[in-house]
């Protein structure tokens, strides 16, 4: 027994004085010299030096790597992914500089990040980059009783009942638009026309006069009226309801969607106004194409859906994203309709049968050959009319498909990208480190033996050597007889 005690001291001892006579004079030394990393069997080699230049990070902190060190191997184990490491090595390589693999998903990628603990802005950075959209600081309004309605209304994912209450939004905006296109049918249009009709009859003291009789129905007690009534009840409450409770009222009027909510109840007001201040005995003043497009306002209450919608907001995203694709697009139909128009007018002039009478007659025509529609309403009839029609029906399929890739690319990304966001299960690694659940241990042996109180001597070989001994060491007193 004394022996073995012996033995362990001296080799104790022994291995101190070892590590003691490698420890480096400069820390220079030190970083220069190379780390192996074996990552799930891809072995590793970098420098020191490479590591510490962040050393916030996992593989960067000394005392943080030990958790993986193989003293049996001399080398950091990690049981992760091969393919992204290469990215991450590159990243303590270029100083910075971070790449995702193209054949490596995107929560994939993260999930490796938050590992090697790289940091929140590194990470924020790298999200800019993959075309993330900074995430906003959600202020609360500052009463309680305001933070329940805002969460209530804007937050259909806080709770149960505020998921009932998209609900009850989604099922009025519907039905809303439901009433908006049934009310056009020819058999309802005609039925509210006649009802509505001012009718002539003959005075009653007066002979040989006529007067205007205003219609006994009341607009207002139409059923469409009815029920539009009720909709924008709903949508007015909603809307009062947010205003109320809104955190910033600045930032309430300048979102786009409050925008479309406050116009999608516009017309109904001006329609009600209208009627109102509308005199029985006299004919409305208002004319009637203003009157229809106060109705066609109406139809912004589609876009109130997007509120709700994945799909919408994707679409938005990609709009937003493809405006200079978009706008190249544009240009190159203008280009085209301006040359073709201008090509088939002069090849038609002669033809007395011509359609094409002017160039501006002539941009219609452009327009639908270059889109490939071809409705037929307007046709060349000479030869090389017809050769200008086939040139303007292919250079308009050369010139949509040029920019289209790059859009349904963006659609294409924005939806990949949703859809590995929205997977909010927890998944769990196996960890690699055979010695994690010792850290603290081992942390106060280190405080115990004063090597906390040199802090020139933080060298990865002065910590693999203590570690190197003291998972030696239950080997020795196993011999204990």
């Amino acid at each position: 027994m004394e022996i073995n005690t012996l033995v362990v001291q001296s080799l104790v001892v022994h291995g101190e004085a070892r590590v003691a006579s490698r420890r480096p004079c400069t820390s220079g030394w030190d970083l220069s010299e190379r780390l192996a990393i074996n990552v799930s069997g891809m072995r590793y080699e970098t420098q020191l030096r490479t590591l510490a230049q962040f050393p916030d990070s996992l593989l960067g902190d000394p005392r943080r790597r030990l958790r993986y060190y193989d003293p049996l191997r001399n080398e950091l184990f990690l049981d992760r992914n091969r393919v992204c490491f290469d990215a991450i090595l590159y990243f303590y390589q270029s100083g910075g500089r971070l790449r995702r693999p193209a054949n490596i998903p995107l929560d994939m990628f993260l999930d490796e990040l938050h590992f090697y603990e790289l940091g929140e802005d590194i990470i924020d950075r790298f999200k800019e980059d993959e075309g993330f959209a900074k995430e906003e600081e959600r202020p609360l309004p500052p009463t309680k009783w305001q933070q329940k309605i805002w969460m209530l209304f804007e937050y259909p994912e806080s709770s149960g009942g505020a998921r009932i209450i998209a609900i009850i939004s989604v099922m009025v905006i519907v039905l809303s638009i439901l009433i908006f296109c049934l009310e056009t049918l020819p058999e309802f249009r005609n039925e509210k026309e006649r009802r509505e009709q001012y009718t002539t009859t003959l005075h009653p003291t007066i002979p040989n006069t006529t007067i205007l009789v205003p219609p006994k129905f009341s607009p207002f007690q139409d059923p469409f009226f009815i029920v539009e009534t009720i909709c924008i009840c709903w949508f007015s409450f909603e809307l009062i309801m947010r205003f109320i409770s809104a955190p910033s009222k600045i930032l309430f009027f300048k979102d786009i969607m409050n925008i479309i909510d406050f116009l999608a109840i516009l017309p109904f007001f001006v329609t009600v106004g209208t009627e109102l201040a509308k005199d029985k005995g006299t004919p409305p003043s208002v004319s009637l194409a203003l009157i229809r497009v106060i109705r066609l306002v109406r139809v912004f209450r589609i876009f109130k859906l997007s509120r709700h919608s994945k799909g919408l907001q994707i679409l938005g995203q990609t709009l937003k994203a493809s405006l200079r694709e978009l706008a190249l697009l544009i240009f190159f139909l203008f280009i085209g309709v301006i040359l073709f128009s201008s090509a088939v007018y002069f090849a038609e002039v002669d033809s007395p049968e011509t359609m094409f009478t002017s160039i501006p007659e002539s941009f219609w025509w452009a327009v639908v050959t270059m889109t490939t529609v071809g409705y037929g309403d307007m046709v060349p009839m000479t030869v090389v009319g017809k050769l200008v029609g086939s040139m303007c029906a292919i250079a308009g399929v050369l010139t949509i498909s040029l920019p289209v890739p790059v859009i349904v690319s963006n659609f294409s990304y924005f939806y990949h990208r949703e859809m590995e966001c929205e997977d909010n299960r927890e998944y769990h690694h196996v960890s690699t480190s055979l010695w994690e659940d010792n850290k603290e241990d081992d942390e106060e042996d280190d405080e115990d033996n004063g090597t906390d109180q040199d802090p020139e001597f933080m060298g990865d070989r002065a910590l693999l050597g203590q570690t190197v001994i003291k998972q030696r060491l239950p080997a020795f007193t196993a011999f204990d007889l």
